[in-house]
């Protein structure tokens, strides 16, 4: 099996994969001094010290997405960093910014497009199984993404660098995330991307209105549930006609995926939202939160 859990950070972004094969994925970071970071980084830690390879996805660089990356890679430790190529610049220069364009510009750095190939990505070898992670986009040739890529030279517009990626189980479920593409740029560029159906959605820009992703791609995708982040509530689109979880209220969330099928667990025992969607509900809380219910993946 494998484990995703989206952590309840505020209003940022982080996740991270414990896979059923040989390698631990982290997805952003956004933890500030005030924050419980020691105890979820010395869980990442313990997690990605038992696999082969560890690898850390960089959606893009705004704080809310790299907040405590520099304490992650003291802590937790870097070797791998995936990120868009770009020359991204900021007037303001924060620590966090700095390490990113650090690991961005070392070696340890791998720039991802559409249907990169690297080994354990989505490669395997004799020696272990991939991490089942394919990129959607972008298309680095693409005249709109060279435009988005164009404004973060000049210090704007991050959001729209985002990579579109999926993380996917043999028979099991798929999980699509967006970074925090926005709205508009998804319009532009929609027709140029393949969308596969999947089950699970991290609805981008943690799910603002200003990143709601367009009705026509989610006829697509067919997403079984939509996670919405921890954007002010004023500020959220609740994708009506589609199941949800909203995290500002469920807190930490955490996705336990066997062949076929995925069990949820929350952080928070209050929350009472609409589940009739899940089935089961009758099993017991673990030390993954109180158990919310499970559901059929379709590719079982």
């Amino acid at each position: 099996m494998s484990v995703i859990k989206s952590f309840s950070v505020g209003d940022g972004d982080m996740f991270y994969i414990n896979h059923n094969s040989d390698n631990f994925t982290t997805i952003d970071c956004c933890y500030s001094d005030d924050d419980n970071k020691e105890t979820n980084f010395e869980e990442m830690k313990q997690l990605a010290n038992k696999k082969g390879i560890t690898r850390f996805i960089s959606t893009h660089p705004d704080e809310d997405h790299i907040k405590g990356i520099e304490a992650f890679s003291e802590k937790v430790g870097i070797v791998n960093f995936y990120c868009v190529d770009n020359q991204a610049i900021k007037e303001d220069e924060t620590d966090n910014f700095k390490k990113y364009c650090e690991l961005r510009d070392s070696d340890k750095a791998y720039y991802v497009y559409e249907g990169c190939r690297r080994k354990w990505m989505n490669v395997s070898s004799d020696e272990r199984g991939c991490a089942g992670i394919n990129y959607l986009w972008p298309i680095t040739s693409d005249e709109d993404f060279q435009d988005a890529l164009e404004k973060v030279k000049k210090g704007n517009g991050y959001n729209n660098i985002s990579p579109i990626f999926t993380y996917s189980i043999q028979n099991g479920v798929e999980i699509m995330w967006m970074g925090d593409i926005e709205h508009d740029f998804l319009e532009k560029v929609k027709d140029k991307i393949e969308w596969p159906e999947i089950d699970i959605l991290f609805a981008p820009h943690h799910g603002r209105d200003s990143g709601k992703v367009p009705e026509d791609i989610l006829k697509k995708l067919k997403p079984h549930i939509v996670i919405i982040g921890e954007a002010p509530s004023e500020y959220l689109n609740y994708y009506p006609g589609y199941n949800t979880i909203t995290q500002n209220s469920a807190g930490d969330i955490v996705f336990n995926c066997s062949d076929g099928y995925v069990d949820i667990y929350i952080e928070k025992e209050s929350y009472s939202y609409d589940t009739d969607f899940l089935e089961n509900k009758s099993k017991s809380d673990c030390s993954y939160g109180h158990y919310l219910g499970s559901f059929k993946t379709k590719n079982a």
